[in-house]
């Protein structure tokens, strides 16, 4: 996917959205949120989240996820943020967890794996710091894609990642998320990846809200993450969809018109009745 200007670079879901690569969405996304090893953030704070975490909100992503909860940073990118080296992010990060009298950093946002010089390079400062957590939240993509990007990053003790997964079928993924659905099977990928390297990590994703998934979907989400490791469903951390204003704008979008408020969700991933057996 070379872009020939904005104009074509993807924002957001619409009906008869054509699907997009992942990888070359960040690639050309990197352009615009990445400068040698800085990289775009628009914001540095801390938040309850985790007992507590000084975080980096990054902006640019290689995926356009309808339920999103991420601001507008996520679709222009080329609009929001501002350049920080790893030292000076690292920096940001650490006056947000001092603030709040914590030892814990993330990155959120976006997707923070986008600039790979600048995520090693913050990684190296937090590995030599009193800092003992860094949390790092992607969709899988680039792990999946760049296995020698785990492998680095399993050369520090501190990171613990969450990857999100989006979808529990490549028909589902690529209708959520706006990507080919071949490039469904990245995020799968980056959690073999990361059992390979043994860092440490969790799955989540947005697969226990009805209004979005089927139960079938669910099935085979679950049944996936099983062949790979039963503990995955075990540990799987759900969610539901919220309604943030970027939420409901990318949901009316793409001519989705969900119920609010949610009245029920799905139970836990590991109640399901076929991973008992």
């Amino acid at each position: 996917m070379r872009l020939r200007s904005m104009r074509a670079y993807p924002r957001f879901i619409k009906p008869g959205f054509e699907p997009f690569d992942p990888v070359e969405l960040a690639k050309e996304t990197e352009k615009i949120v990445c400068r040698g090893n800085e990289r775009k953030y628009t914001a540095f704070y801390a938040t309850g989240v985790y007992r507590g975490i000084g975080t980096g909100y990054t902006c640019g992503c290689c995926l356009r996820c309808v339920f999103c909860w991420v601001d507008w940073s996520r679709d222009f990118p080329e609009r929001y943020g501002e350049f920080y080296s790893p030292e000076e992010s690292f920096e940001k990060l650490s006056e947000a967890a001092r603030s709040y009298g914590t030892t814990r950093l993330r990155i959120s946002g976006a997707e923070p794996t986008l600039g790979k010089q600048h995520l090693l390079a913050l990684l190296e400062h937090v590995e030599n710091s009193e800092f003992d957590l860094f949390i790092l939240e992607t969709n899988g993509i680039l792990f999946g894609f760049d296995r020698d990007y785990v492998r680095r990053v399993s050369k520090f003790r501190k990171p613990h990642i969450r990857v999100s997964l989006k979808a529990g079928t490549p028909e589902a993924f690529a209708r959520k998320t706006g990507a080919v659905p071949k490039s469904f099977e990245l995020p799968f990928k980056a959690i073999k990846n990361l059992l390979d390297f043994e860092v440490s990590f969790h799955a989540a994703g947005m697969l226990d809200d009805p209004r979005i998934v089927e139960p079938q979907e669910r099935v085979e989400l679950a049944r996936k993450l099983a062949e790979i490791d039963p503990k995955l469903v075990v540990n799987f951390e759900g969610e539901v969809v919220d309604p943030y204003d970027s939420t409901l704008a990318r949901l009316k979008a793409a001519g989705l018109d969900l119920e609010w408020p949610l009245r029920q969700r799905y139970k836990p991933l590991s109640d399901l009745r076929f991973f008992k057996q």
